[in-house]
């Protein structure tokens, strides 16, 4: 255990691994000066971007696909190539296609929730059209909502599809959200999964159902239907430990002979828990408290990385292996930075950590996706110094922080925020039809 007074934000120097996945056939050539906004154009295998200036940055390097025709490489590629970790952006909205450079720069997935499709369908004229024709056609408001939803998710599902077929289905995953109303519901959220699956009708798909104490039932049995899960809200170790079992159980309870299609993620938060866990801290006020803040998150994320690691090895496991299992990979998610006093990049770089294939993903919204972009640095750390993460987390519960507590807070806003967002949604769209003089609930 590393001393209270050792106890240091995590910028240490590691040491690379080498990793080698299979290679991407990209056929395009990148360059852009911009932290935030994308636009494209696509001509033929030439992909330009042309977006507003802002502070410029330089792609890392160039080289030649398969097929002679230049590339070039980003950091994001350099995450996956190196270090085996697979950077997936945590935002969808139309036009779909803006997701092209992302793709062409390294990010190998697409995550969504309800505050995301909230934003997009809220903010943007791209789905009037389609909305109009669902409810002239007689669709209530939330069936319109699921498909104006299940569009973007099957466009979407396309423009991953080659990254899946390369990985042999270990990236290329866009995930969308069962119905936040059913966090507390065993049974309904089931159901939900198995209809918006069915609705989605894609390969690469993630079902994403929330890690409530109601929902871990429910993952298990969606699991042994065959279908592949995104396990959202993970606030804490215990609660995560009760997602892999779920995964194991539900792998178990298949009767399946081949296991490799059936995959999943757990998507364990982050940055949220700094920012509860400074907020009791500041409260504490001593010394030792206020030095222990922006240290939570990653602390606990690193223990999670070794729970992982726990988890997938040993005779459980391997018999599992030898029906073509793969591991749930562990995915960190709020990754992007709520406290400005604190590095940008404070909940990516220091979670990069491989085994022998990809088993850890980092979904990044705008904020720190371009950050890492611009500057980060490619270097396992997750399982650097796996002492310090133990000391950290033993001197907040000696501080009083609760961890069970901070889980279960966590998650409640989490359920909260998700179906204020679905809630408003709806309203919206309902106002949008009253605007358009065509149809009431």
């Amino acid at each position: 255990m590393a001393s209270i007074s050792r106890l240091s934000n995590p910028n240490p120097t590691y040491s690379s691994t080498s990793f080698k996945p299979k290679s991407v056939q990209l056929k395009c050539l990148i360059d852009f000066n911009c932290k935030t906004t994308f636009d494209h154009r696509v001509s033929s295998s030439r992909l330009s971007i042309s977006t507003k200036p802002a502070s410029s940055f330089s792609l890392l390097c160039s080289q030649f696909d398969g097929n002679g025709g230049q590339i070039k490489k980003t950091v994001l590629h350099d995450l996956y190539e190196k270090e085996g970790q697979s950077p997936w952006y945590d935002n969808l909205c139309r036009p779909v296609t803006d997701l092209l450079p992302l793709i062409a720069n390294g990010v190998r997935g697409v995550t969504s929730n309800p505050a995301i499709f909230q934003k997009a369908i809220s903010t943007s004229n791209a789905y009037n059209e389609q909305f109009r024709e669902l409810v002239q056609a007689g669709k209530d408001i939330e069936s319109a909502y699921w498909e104006l939803v299940v569009k973007d998710i099957q466009d979407a599902c396309k423009l991953f599809e080659a990254i899946y077929d390369q990985t042999d289905g270990g990236d290329g995953y866009v995930s969308v959200e069962v119905s936040p109303r059913l966090a507390d519901d065993t049974v309904g959220t089931v159901e939900a999964a198995k209809w918006l699956h069915k609705l989605v009708d894609r390969r690469n798909v993630y079902i994403k159902i929330p890690a409530t104490a109601e929902c871990i039932p429910s993952i298990k049995e969606v699991i042994s239907c065959g279908i592949s899960v995104n396990v959202t809200l993970i606030f804490s170790l215990a609660r995560y430990e009760a997602v892999i079992d779920a995964y194991l159980d539900g792998l178990e309870a298949s009767g399946l002979s081949d296991l490799s299609k059936v995959t999943s993620v757990a998507s364990f938060f982050v940055s949220r828990v700094d920012t509860l866990v400074d907020k009791m801290l500041e409260k504490i006020g001593t010394p030792e408290a206020l030095d222990l803040r922006g240290k939570a998150a990653n602390a606990q994320a690193a223990l999670a990385y070794q729970l992982y690691q726990k988890k997938f090895s040993g005779p459980r496991w391997e018999a599992l292996v030898k029906k073509g299992a793969k591991k749930q990979r562990l995915l960190w998610a709020s990754t992007s930075v709520k406290n400005p006093a604190y590095s940008d990049t404070l909940y990516v770089a220091p979670l990069i950590g491989p085994d022998t294939v990809r088993n850890a993903v980092s979904t990044m919204p705008d904020q720190a996706l371009q950050a890492f972009i611009d500057h980060g640095t490619v270097l396992r750390t997750i399982d650097s110094n796996v002492s310090e993460s133990e000391g950290i987390y033993s001197a907040l519960e000696k501080l009083g922080i609760d961890w069970g507590y901070v889980g279960s807070q966590l998650e409640l806003e989490g359920v909260d925020s998700f179906k204020k967002s679905f809630d408003s949604l709806l309203d919206s769209l309902q106002e949008k039809a009253n605007s358009l003089k065509l149809v009431s609930l």
